[in-house]
């Protein structure tokens, strides 16, 4: 998370995913770095023990999410 947040600061649009239950995590390392209220593509939690149907179900809901950070379309 932190290495996004780097990246943005530098100027290179970045996205992180990071699962439900890492959202409180990613949000105090967000405010950690400086970037409270940073953007990040949340899907369902757990993504280890998924196989490659669920993987594709996961990238299918991340990728607009994505997207959206990437274009700068989210606060």
């Amino acid at each position: 998370m932190a290495d996004v947040i780097l990246m943005e600061k530098r100027g290179i649009p970045s996205a992180a995913i990071c699962t439900d239950a890492l959202k409180a995590s990613a949000d105090a390392m967000a405010r950690i770095q400086g970037a409270p209220g940073y953007t990040f593509a949340v899907v369902p939690h757990p993504v280890s023990s998924l196989d490659a149907d669920g993987i594709a179900e996961h990238a299918r809901l991340a990728a607009p999410q994505v997207m959206a950070i990437l274009r700068g379309e989210v606060s």
